[in-house]
């Protein structure tokens, strides 16, 4: 009951024009960035933080919320249209959107994208209000000890993050961002660290340039070098679906809604592994698998689903562990920090009532989605055929405009030259970029707490291994360094292919 009130408390306090504006032009933003490919929900909430900086901290947040969300579902747009996916969230969703705008019905295929969105998000945001507060117990439990092996287990997890290669650029990645974070002058003593002499390191690096450096300026540089993606449908039917259509896949969208929400609140997995576990699981379960691929309703909506679900799954553990559940909930961590919100295990007892603002956020974001998914799908399309000649320097122009406009100062656009190249060269390579900006944000917090730790305890690493919580990290960050090992993981998959053998005769 407290629960409900205090849900019932935040969403009355969001109820309002300016609330309703703000949710509007961020969620419309956010499809056509997603729409477009190359432009990256990530990017996108990378940018979007630097504008909303001076911006109060409910609607600034509730902005990048609205992006997130906006994003993620309008890559199905280019999907549908292009088969190719706008975000790597709408992978899945090319394999059986395409065919049916090939056949003619592009617009019943983006009408049946936008319901399942709205669905698979719903369904998130139901686990997001229930699970979060059961942290709040959890959280009195946590000291020194314990934020320095979370702010660890964060970088570690961030090696998952990667989705080609193998974890270890993720791991050097997340190793990068904790060096960076060392720079500058430390807090606790104020001493100056990896300045060499230069004065303008003193401050440290700053985490907005670093950001749109590595988000912003570096996917510029990336769509400019790839080729250009060309529209072969542009024509569209029926929009919005039949409930027919509707009511005979809920089971479908029902069960694709918890698997993306569980592979939300897995740390570094994502949105896209997300579709594809749900569209897996609906064939799987189909009476007519065969349609798959060929321009199934049933596989479109599972994807659709399964990668929206993510979205509020993600910000279970962003929200109660400063974990990002995937890449664009890793750029919403910094954002929130820089907006006066700390997340983590003590966000139920600091701010109880944010967390059920967050539940109201998404669901402006889901109505918004809807209505403008429905009513705008054939203007939205024109945004498909701007070239990126034109698009991109719009916004190399705000990924300058971003960091200088914070700070005045020339500096951080160095910075952010420096981290889009060095981005740019990284990503080339392999290497994820989410991970090197969650070790910016999470050495302070490692650094701080390893020393705070070490005083408390005279010294004594023993602490750190033996209280109960901090047991538990230390066994999940082996567990998941000797996971990303390849051949670890091809001696577990051979175990396990042995015993399941044996399990299957002993049944019998």
């Amino acid at each position: 009951m407290q629960g409900l009130q205090l849900f019932a408390e935040a969403l009355w306090a969001l109820l309002s024009v300016q609330s309703l504006i703000t949710a509007s032009w961020s969620v419309l933003l956010g499809i056509i960035i997603g729409s477009l490919p190359g432009l990256t929900a990530t990017m996108g909430v990378a940018l979007l933080t630097t504008l909303t900086y001076r911006m109060g901290a409910e609607q600034a947040i509730l902005a990048l919320i609205c992006m997130y969300v906006g994003s993620i579902y309008g890559g199905s747009r280019s999907a549908i249209l292009l088969n190719i996916p706008g975000t790597p969230a709408s992978a899945a969703t090319t394999l059986d959107g395409y065919p049916l705008a090939r056949a003619g019905k592009a617009g019943y295929a983006m009408g049946i994208a936008t319901t399942s969105s709205a669905i698979g998000t719903l369904v998130g945001i139901l686990f997001l209000a229930a699970t979060a507060p059961l942290l709040a117990d959890v959280a009195l439990d946590f000291h020194s000890f314990e934020f320095f092996w979370l702010a660890l287990f964060g970088v570690i997890i961030s090696g998952q993050l990667t989705t080609t290669g193998s974890a270890l650029k993720g791991y050097i990645a997340g190793i990068l961002g904790l060096m960076v974070a060392m720079v500058g002058m430390e807090g606790i003593h104020a001493h100056l660290r990896f300045t060499f002499g230069f004065s303008e390191l003193a401050s440290g690096i700053g985490l907005i340039p670093a950001m749109v450096g590595a988000f912003g300026f570096a996917e510029v540089l990336n769509v400019m070098y790839e080729r250009r993606a060309q529209l072969v449908a542009n024509t569209v039917d029926r929009v919005v679906p039949r409930f027919a259509d509707i009511w005979a896949h809920k089971v479908t969208a029902l069960r694709s809604g918890v698997i993306g929400t569980f592979v939300g609140v897995l740390p570094g997995v994502g949105e896209d592994i997300g579709a594809w576990a749900s569209y897996a699981a609906a064939r799987r379960f189909s009476k007519t698998p065969e349609a798959y691929g060929k321009g199934s309703i049933e596989g479109l909506t599972a994807a659709e689903t399964g990668n929206s679900a993510v979205v509020p799954g993600a910000l279970i553990p962003a929200l109660t562990l400063a974990v990002p559940g995937s890449a664009p909930a890793a750029v919403l961590i910094a954002a929130l920090f820089i907006h006066g919100v700390r997340p983590g295990p003590m966000i139920m007892i600091e701010q109880p009532m944010f967390v059920y603002s967050i539940v109201g956020m998404m669901l402006f974001a889901t109505v918004g989605i809807t209505v403008f998914g429905l009513l705008l799908t054939r203007p939205l399309l024109t945004v498909l055929a701007i070239p990126r000649e034109r698009l991109m320097p719009v916004v190399f122009v705000l990924c300058v405009i971003g960091p200088f406009a914070i700070s005045q100062r020339l500096f951080d656009v160095w910075v952010m030259l420096f981290f889009g190249v060095a981005g740019f060269l990284l990503r080339r390579m392999n290497y994820p970029m989410a991970p090197l900006v969650l070790g910016i944000i999470l050495g302070d917090l490692m650094d701080k707490n390893l020393r705070r730790g070490l005083s408390v305890s005279d010294g004594d690493l023993t602490p750190f291994f033996t209280r109960p919580i901090s047991l538990v990290f230390v066994l999940v960050i082996a567990l998941t360094v000797l996971i990303g090992i390849k051949g670890v993981r091809t001696r577990l998959a051979a175990l396990g292919r042995r015993l399941w053998p044996m399990a299957h005769s002993q049944t019998r």
